[in-house]
């Protein structure tokens, strides 16, 4: 049995792609929603998902977590709704759930790294870092889990982890609108995490998130990484990654000032 999972917020405009494209194989739904305030359930429901509502939580991974809890399928395959599965993705998953895991030989894989292609304003990007991409999101059900400490974590997995056939098509980010929307609530939630860990902001680390880090992440994803292979969304990118640090940094003295 193959239970295909998600965590959602408002993602009306992208979760019937997600889901048309593993509704042939997918033997259950979950949705744990973080009451959506647009039609994302009700899309959903068109989709036999089973959907759970629950708060919109700033570490959306806890949500994930609890879609991965509900599912019943001996494998599981946990999804964004801006992703959509290819179709040798989509073969591999139905042949690994064909194998029985209670056979499995101690050196065979748990779970599988996928790679996905990421886009960009409307182009996947080639380099700067943003492929092969790979992530943990193929899995049988007890082998792992998301520690639900930041948003950019992998899963944990008990047991040996193999590389999948197929890709993800990631859609995050369709316009630069969505990018600046995604991009400040990240660091909001990166700044709330550092401030709950005891990290108070300072003339030194605030003089470098300024300066060396953007320069360093700049570097890493322009040129190390070649981004420059994309053009214009490749310096786009670097650069807007970049700016990651700095704004971090003021939210920090932001929040020193309220408390």
């Amino acid at each position: 049995m193959i239970s295909v999972v998600l965590a959602t917020h408002n993602e009306a405009k992208n979760i019937a792609r997600c889901l048309g494209s593993v509704k042939d194989f997918a033997d259950e739904i979950v949705v744990v929603d973080g009451t959506s305030t647009d039609e994302t359930t009700s899309i959903a429901k068109t989709f036999g998902a089973k959907v759970l509502l629950t708060k919109n939580k700033a570490n959306f991974h806890i949500n994930k977590q609890q879609a991965i809890d509900e599912a019943k399928g001996d494998l599981i395959l946990q999804l964004d709704a801006d992703e959509v599965v290819d179709e040798s993705l989509a073969r591999f998953v139905v042949e690994q759930n064909n194998k029985k895991q209670a056979s499995l030989r101690k050196s065979d894989p748990v779970a599988w790294y996928i790679r996905r292609k990421n886009d960009f304003l409307g182009k996947f990007l080639r380099k700067g870092g943003q492929y092969p991409d790979p992530v943990i999101r193929l899995f049988y059900r007890g082998t792992a889990n998301l520690p639900q400490k930041n948003v950019h974590e992998q899963m944990e997995v008990s047991g040996n982890v193999g590389m999948a056939e197929g890709h993800l098509l990631h859609y995050p980010y369709p316009t630069l609108v969505s990018y600046l929307d995604k991009f400040n609530r990240y660091t909001s939630f990166e700044a709330s995490r550092l401030w709950k860990q005891g990290v108070r902001p300072s003339f030194d680390n605030t003089l470098a998130a300024f300066t060396l880090r953007p320069c360093q992440t700049f570097f890493r994803l322009f040129l190390r990484h070649r981004g420059y292979v994309d053009g214009w969304r490749g310096l786009l990118f670097a650069s807007l990654s970049a700016a990651h640090h700095p704004l971090v940094a003021v939210k920090l003295w932001e929040q020193q000032e309220v408390d």
